[in-house]
């Protein structure tokens, strides 16, 4: 599969974010739909969405892999392939979304649409830090665990990771209304980041220019948060950059205390961020060249 893999990256690369419909949007829908005609604030009920989907989402993606076999090249066949998981892949729109932090008029209002936290009365530091923190965070989520289950089981693979990535942005919340409905989609969730997440974290730490710094940090403050996972990038991101990230935020009007990861050596600032973006090309660098040589080994 590291075939696929490299080039639905490259077509991610170059392409980005294609005109139609995004399948998270179709999934969204449906966890929006079973919610509205079968919720109950039960762990059942919150698990028959988790398994709907996902089997719902296996299905469609078995038959686009069985109708691409049909093709009449494997050549044909490995591209259109590779174009249904692109869609997977989201280096080009996550960094852009994060970058727009620097040039928008409204730089609050473009950290909204990344983040669940209140926006409206932060600092400048604290949106630098959420941005910093989107970045890392979503460095997993959005490019190196899809590309992971890509790589390991081929689109079904990256299918079922984004349903499960879909379900958990959107019920598994420790709300009153969530607190049982999303618990099965948190918990999977939890499970199929914990590799992925690890590899981002060692993948920030690669990247450092104090590489000791940063791994100083992952190992202390990797585990510190709620999460078992969005620690360990972010206090590796916090480690290469040789800043704190982390701390209390406003949550729906609510102060939510959070522990700090990393050290105050550098501020929390634009440049912070610049760097912080800078790794892209060298991440990019560093996947396909993964990829490349895994498609020659196999």
């Amino acid at each position: 599969m590291f075939e696929l893999a490299a080039l639905a990256y490259l077509v991610d690369m170059i392409f980005g974010e294609f005109p139609w419909k995004h399948p998270v949007v179709w999934m969204g829908e449906f966890i929006s739909g079973f919610e509205q005609r079968f919720y109950r604030d039960r762990i059942l009920s919150g698990a028959l969405l988790v398994i709907s989907l996902l089997v719902l989402t296996l299905l469609v993606s078995l038959t686009l892999v069985y109708l691409c076999g049909l093709l009449p090249t494997t050549g044909l066949s490995l591209a259109v392939l590779a174009v249904f998981a692109s869609t997977g892949l989201a280096m080009n729109m996550l960094h852009a979304s994060v970058a727009e932090l620097l040039t928008a008029e409204q730089p609050k209002q473009a950290l909204s649409l990344l983040v669940s936290r209140d926006t409206e009365a932060m600092t400048e530091t604290e949106m630098y830090k959420a941005a910093l923190e989107t970045w890392a965070e979503n460095l997993s989520d959005g490019v190196i665990a899809p590309l992971l289950y890509l790589v390991l089981f081929g689109l079904p693979g990256i299918a079922a990771y984004k349903a499960i990535n879909t379900m958990d942005s959107m019920i598994a919340y420790k709300t009153e209304r969530y607190f049982y409905f999303g618990k099965t989609a948190a918990i999977v969730d939890d499970i199929a980041n914990y590799l992925p997440a690890r590899l981002t974290a060692l993948l920030i730490v690669l990247l450092a220019q104090d590489k000791r710094l940063a791994w100083q940090c992952l190992w202390r403050d990797g585990n510190k948060l709620e999460s078992p996972n969005a620690g360990f990038p972010i206090a590796a991101m916090a480690g290469a950059l040789g800043v704190s990230l982390g701390g209390d935020a406003y949550y729906h009007g609510q102060l939510k205390y959070k522990p700090v990861l990393g050290l105050s050596i550098n501020p929390v600032n634009k440049a912070a961020l610049v760097q912080a973006l800078a790794m892209k090309t060298d991440i990019n660098l560093i996947v396909l060249s993964v990829l490349a040589a895994g498609a020659m080994l196999t």
